[in-house]
């Protein structure tokens, strides 16, 4: 598995699982799953309320704590709780979190970015992250924080490479975490000519193709996989390279276009919004 360092010398998978949308039984299968064929990154959220399910899933897997790279999401009426990162702590069943987002640029989203630096200096987190701060967000928070964050959780595909954000992030060395890494399933994206073309090349798939592009420009993926055959496809990316002509063709597939288009009305919603978490 290739690792991407972070600005803080930390390296994190470059492939992992993520539980999105996953009941707590479908995400403590696929989590075991993955980790029994080489996954050493797992993505989960307090808004999944399936944190436990991923706990347990890491406990059965029987690897070790230190292989295993968890990052997970306050989610934004936790952002006042004094007490959300050691709750999170408790749900998942650890010691510490590899890497801790902020879910949304919602609600008090500068009290929570203070928890995670206060999390961090404590060690009960190893990285900060922050999942959706675009634009005028970043920015602020840039302007604002004491800690650097480590990486950013955004939609990023390549119909969608945030191009902008990048001019944001790649000075402060902040890597790129990709959600919707496939196009959220678009066909269109997948038969692109070039992918089709380079699918028979390497003799894998369009989506195998899609991920390889991704780690190449450093991106990290999360890709949610359920079946044991996909969750295999979406590792198996280390034994071909693209070319830099080949690279060239992908990025000219960049339409700036979004398969998500949230707004402030939005963020309304999600900093009122509070999970019921799983009880086991």
């Amino acid at each position: 598995m290739e690792k991407i360092e972070l600005n803080n010398g930390i390296e994190i998978p470059a492939v992992g699982i993520g539980t999105f949308t996953m009941s707590p039984e479908d995400a403590e299968n696929v989590v075991y799953t993955a980790l029994k064929n080489e996954y050493r990154l797992i993505d989960t959220a307090n808004a999944y309320v399936n944190e436990r399910a991923v706990g347990r899933a890491i406990k059965r897997s029987g690897v070790q704590r230190k292989e295993i790279f968890v990052s997970s999401k306050l989610w934004p009426t936790e952002y006042t709780n004094p007490n959300a990162v050691d709750e999170t702590l408790e749900r998942l069943g650890l010691d510490y979190i590899d890497m801790l987002f902020l879910h949304q640029p919602a609600g008090d989203w500068k009290a929570g970015y203070k928890q995670l630096e206060k999390a961090y200096k404590q060690g009960k987190i190893k990285t900060i992250a922050i999942s959706n701060f675009e634009g005028k967000y970043i920015e602020e928070l840039l302007n604002e924080c004491e800690i650097v964050p480590q990486c950013i959780q955004v939609e990023c595909h390549p119909y969608f490479s945030q191009t902008e954000l990048r001019k944001i992030t790649e000075p402060k060395d902040i890597k790129i975490m990709a959600w919707y890494p496939l196009g959220h399933g678009d066909k269109s994206l997948m038969k692109e000519p070039i992918f089709t073309h380079l699918a028979e090349k390497y003799s894998k798939s369009t989506a195998q193709i899609i991920l390889k592009w991704h780690t190449q420009i450093q991106n990290i993926v999360i890709p949610g996989a359920r079946s044991e055959e996909h969750i295999k496809q979406n590792i198996d990316l280390f034994d071909f390279e693209l070319t830099k002509d080949e690279m060239q063709e992908i990025a000219k597939l960049d339409k700036n276009t979004r398969y998500y288009n949230g707004g402030e009305a939005e963020l309304k919603q999600y900093a009122m919004w509070q999970p019921t978490y799983e009880k086991r």
